[in-house]
């Protein structure tokens, strides 16, 4: 096989992007050959290629290698685990699952160590995030003590809410933030640090926008080596920050404005601290600017690495079998939030999918208000790349 031939389900914002980029020929050796939408008007966007109303019909077809999977949240499970069964390479947009227990059913389902398995992880090549996973892993910050992340440049209007009626709903999208803008950042938290042993985490629902999810959080964890970490996100602050900062034995680490900084101690904090006979000293120290040249080739990289991993076995940068610490990530915040207490990880799947049931079902009962904002023909893809 010298090229792959891929078909698309759902042409929504991302999926008519993957398509346009796939069209565009910025991925070698691969071919969009299909796609698969219940609305098939979209199929005008994709010229030129077989529109299939039913998904089935289109994994069935002999027509792809590989499926993208680019639908809303509670469809990648399911479309997912038929995708694998049918035999074909998958790639599925973040996040992998709504929920811990879809996401163990999904990768469940991937028994076939023959196909290639991805997720949309496309921050995973930002080389300033790639630059700092190097130098937590290399030793050369040394032990971490305290994370502290403020990703807030996530902000949302209201007609963007109003663009489809599955967003920002417990049936529809299965959470705000978390589970929409921020799997992202989730996903590079545990990437970059590791999963925490336990989260305390305080949401607000629909504090900034009429709608029944998330829109705020705080979270502090803790790790099993005794340092902490706080990650604050929204989709109602304007203007938003992105600033990462690193408290490790060997310095403090910042990211913020495209340039990563290092302030590095001559001695480890924690070994001056016990052998300094000076009451109010601090380590002598010096500050770095560390390079990282770009942000990477983001979603269409992730799209080569996916066609390199099954033409000539390259290693994935993002495997799907890795997005179920995202997705548990967010349903830790939310279940502590929910419960009103601090929630160990790994949290109990099966417990989460009743609560989230109950949120469901609570939100069945109650009339929403009726939303005022008409959408229009507004693009967010721009925002999506962070």
């Amino acid at each position: 096989m010298d090229k792959v031939r891929i078909g698309i389900v759902g042409l929504g914002n991302m999926g008519s992007a993957h398509a346009a980029n796939i069209q565009a020929g910025k991925i070698k050796q691969l071919e969009l050959t299909a796609v698969s939408d219940m609305d098939t008007a979209r199929f005008a966007r994709v010229p030129n290629v077989k529109g299939f109303a039913q998904v089935d019909e289109m994994m069935t077809s002999g027509l792809i290698d590989a499926i993208l999977i680019a639908t809303p949240h509670y469809d990648h499970t399911s479309l997912g685990i038929k995708a694998l069964k049918a035999g074909l390479h998958v790639m599925v947009e973040k996040p992998i699952s709504v929920h811990r227990a879809d996401a163990e059913r999904l990768i469940a389902a991937y028994s076939n160590k023959k196909q290639i398995f991805a997720a949309m992880f496309n921050q995973r090549t930002d080389l300033y995030y790639r630059k700092i996973r190097q130098l937590i892993q290399s030793g050369e910050l040394g032990e971490l003590r305290r994370v502290n992340w403020i990703i807030t440049n996530w902000f949302r209007t209201e007609a963007y809410y109003g663009s489809g009626g599955w967003r920002a709903t417990w049936a529809g999208e299965g959470g705000g933030v978390l589970l929409n803008q921020c799997p992202h950042n989730l996903d590079l938290f545990q990437w970059m640090f590791g999963m925490p042993t336990s989260i305390r985490a305080f949401c607000k629902f629909g504090r900034y926008h009429d709608i029944e999810v998330e829109d705020d959080v705080t979270a502090y964890c803790e790790f099993a080596n005794g340092a902490t970490g706080v990650f604050i996100t929204s989709t109602g602050e304007a203007p938003g920050t992105n600033r990462l900062e690193i408290a490790a034995e060997r310095g403090r680490l910042v990211y913020e404005n495209d340039t990563i900084s290092f302030t590095r101690n001559e001695v480890p904090m924690s070994e001056f601290s016990k052998t300094s006979t000076q009451a109010f000293a601090r380590p002598d120290s010096w500050d770095i600017t560390v390079p990282a040249a770009s942000h990477g080739g983001q979603h269409n990289e992730i799209l080569q690495n996916f066609v390199d991993a099954i033409l000539r076995g390259a290693t994935l940068v993002a495997p799907a079998v890795e997005g179920i610490h995202s997705v548990e990530l967010a349903n830790a915040m939310l279940m502590s939030a929910w419960t009103d207490k601090a929630v160990s990880l790994p949290i109990d799947g099966k417990k989460y999918e009743r609560l989230l049931k109950q949120k469901i079902a609570e939100s069945a009962k109650t009339k929403k208000k009726a939303r005022t904002i008409v959408a229009g023909g507004d693009d967010f893809t721009k925002s999506f790349g962070r």
